[in-house]
């Protein structure tokens, strides 16, 4: 498969090409829409045809779940979603918690058991609606030292952040939206499922909408070791050569990926649209410097996609109720191109309730 093929597969998979669609048809929310910033999980959802507004949050869950970060969900799936997040190993689990796994280690503490503990003390303080911070507070003062670490910032001591933010599912926690700092909250009727099911296996739902792949790929977006991952390696898969580079697909996927035509759509992705989150960069943006403009260390952009490839980024300019979007092109623009943006840009500020003022292309 070529670069384009690839793009264009993914777009369809994630269907960035629909124009309407539902929260029960939406690909994406089987491995997680992450949301970050305010164009975030929703805008995600909007940009594949889904009515936001009129979805509640009786229809969708936040969770605390791959790499620590804020993802929605449907809500009538979170007893599936809790069971595939759920490290593979002990292992995996010490990967995921980062610094936080070496005093549990030199305390003779499993990290999956760490986990189990840390949720065990979060559910019994988190009766009600409970801000961050006030849980981090009350797990300082019952959890061990090998728990907890000194904030120089905050000259104060706290637990961990990953195992903090990795055990709240393991809990039966949910994150309230919009809420800053957040607030966490029982999940109603909170159930893990035995097993998540090949449809949010995270590994399968990585290829189905991120393939083709390599191990080291699906581990570097789920922060766990390629050990573990291959050793969950899909049976159903077929080989195929990206770039060079020998890499995985779902079989069920293949006639609809070398098939896969080019699409004339543009969208204005959120710094954090899963089309980004993918780890094989250099098939995203082949030009390092690019690449380099589209994931500083600090700060992201938003990626301008149209005709299935990626054309330059974007930066929201908002100053009250007004509303513009400075776009940084990676090259000529065509005036259809140039239009779509417009309109995307339309979109995106009645998305946020306020009028565009202007668009300004860098030179």
């Amino acid at each position: 498969m070529d670069r384009r093929q690839v793009m264009n597969f993914r777009v369809h998979a994630q269907q960035l090409d629909r124009a309407r669609g539902t929260l029960a048809d939406t690909t994406v929310l089987d491995i997680g829409v992450q949301d970050t910033g305010p164009d975030g999980g929703k805008w995600a959802l909007a940009l594949r045809g889904v009515d936001v507004a009129a979805v509640s949050d009786q229809d969708l869950v936040l969770l605390w779940t791959l790499r620590g970060a804020p993802h929605l969900y449907r809500r009538s799936d979170v007893g599936r979603v809790a069971a595939a997040v759920e490290p593979f190993s002990d292992a995996d689990a010490g990967k995921r918690i980062f610094d936080a796994a070496r005093p549990l280690k030199a305390a003779g503490i499993g990290n999956l058991a760490a986990l189990d503990e840390v949720a065990r003390q979060m559910r019994a303080i988190v009766t009600k609606p409970t801000v961050k911070g006030d849980v981090s507070a009350r797990l300082a003062t019952v959890l061990p030292k090998p728990y907890l670490r000194f904030c120089r910032p905050c000259n104060a001591t706290h637990p961990y952040e990953q195992p903090f933010r990795l055990a709240a599912v393991r809990a039966g926690l949910e994150l309230r939206p919009g809420t800053s700092p957040p607030v966490l909250q029982r999940i109603a009727g909170f159930r893990k499922a035995a097993a998540p099911g090949d449809r949010f296996d995270p590994i399968r739902a990585y290829l189905r909408l991120l393939g083709p792949a390599t191990p080291k790929q699906v581990a570097g977006f789920l922060d766990a070791p390629v050990k573990d991952v291959t050793a969950r390696w899909p049976d159903d898969v077929v080989e195929v050569v990206v770039e060079g580079e020998k890499r995985s697909l779902l079989a069920a996927d293949e006639e609809a990926a070398s098939s896969a035509a080019g699409t004339k759509v543009t969208r204005l992705l959120g710094p954090f649209d899963l089309f980004l989150q993918a780890r094989d960069r250099t098939t995203l943006v082949p030009d390092a410097k690019r690449a380099k403009e589209l994931w500083p260390v600090l700060g992201r952009p938003g990626a301008v996609l149209a005709d299935g490839d990626l054309v330059g980024t974007w930066r929201p300019r908002q100053s009250g109720r007004t509303f513009a979007i400075a776009v940084q092109p990676w090259g000529r623009l065509a005036a259809s191109v140039r239009k779509a943006i417009a309109e995307q840009a339309e979109r995106l500020a009645a998305y946020r309730g306020v009028a565009l003022t202007g668009i300004d292309y860098a030179s």
